[in-house]
């Protein structure tokens, strides 16, 4: 059985006082379960602080991108061995908001996830169509390109250690989220494919996020579809009170 995933993607969000306090909010009211994993990704600046609030709880730390150069002379930029030296477990690669608006390819996407993988980061990557592919019938051909780019070489042992995220980019920050069928055609079209890449036992332990707008009031009967194993969430995880009920709704499902 897969376990779930729910990360709260933090974007740039939350000074580091307000960081802190929504940890400790978080960690006052979920108690652990084995069945369901939950990980927060702030600001790289915070990413210290944040740790450090969590060290020896349940709740993972992830990074929102990195570079795939261990080090040198790239002003700006954070390497995975810097973030597993901050305590990282987890980092998102190829979010949508990185694709259109910071240019990044499937295959320097693909980069990040051999860069991440050797310094034993878990990469969660990201893929999703716009609204104008969608209404052209491209949902599938977009995804499952974006997937062979990013995923291009890899190993069904090297696989086992990515998380996947399909986010569609009309849903993000929208209001506007697929209905559980829909996501489901798009996760089961994704677990198709990675039958076809790397094989039948790979393709049915990876776990695959839904993400875009994801909230209370929908979570239930989205993390209730087969092969949805989990959510990217954005706005609802910067309070407490909207995140928590996400992830509770995750543990019910998992029962």
């Amino acid at each position: 059985m897969r376990k779930f995933l729910i990360a709260g993607n933090w974007k740039m969000n939350l000074l580091r006082d307000s960081s802190v306090a929504l940890v400790h909010g978080l960690l006052d009211e979920l108690k652990g379960d084995p069945n369901v994993e939950v990980a927060v990704c702030p600001p790289s600046v915070y990413l210290h602080d944040v740790g450090a609030a969590l060290r020896g709880s349940q709740i993972a730390l992830g990074a929102q991108n990195m570079y795939p150069a261990e080090e040198g002379a790239f002003t700006g930029e954070v390497s995975g061995k810097m973030l597993v030296d901050l305590g990282c477990k987890y980092v998102i690669l190829g979010h949508s908001e990185r694709r259109t608006l910071m240019g990044e390819t499937d295959a320097q996407v693909n980069a990040k996830i051999y860069a991440a993988l050797k310094c034993e980061l878990l990469p969660i990557v990201c893929i999703g169509e716009t609204l104008e592919q969608r209404e052209a019938g491209n949902t599938s051909k977009v995804v499952r390109d974006q997937l062979r780019g990013s995923l291009a070489g890899l190993t069904a042992d090297q696989m086992s250690k990515v998380v996947l995220a399909y986010e569609p980019v009309w849903a993000i920050g929208t209001g506007k989220t697929a209905s559980p069928a829909q996501a489901e055609e798009v996760h089961a079209d994704i677990r198709l494919l990675l039958v076809e890449l790397f094989g039948e036992a790979t393709a049915s332990k990876t776990v695959i996020q839904y993400g875009g707008s994801v909230k209370a009031d929908n979570a239930m009967e989205l993390l209730g579809q087969p092969n949805i194993d989990g959510a990217l969430v954005g706005g609802a995880s910067l309070k407490a009170e909207l995140f928590l009920p996400i992830c509770l709704a995750a543990q019910k499902v998992k029962k």
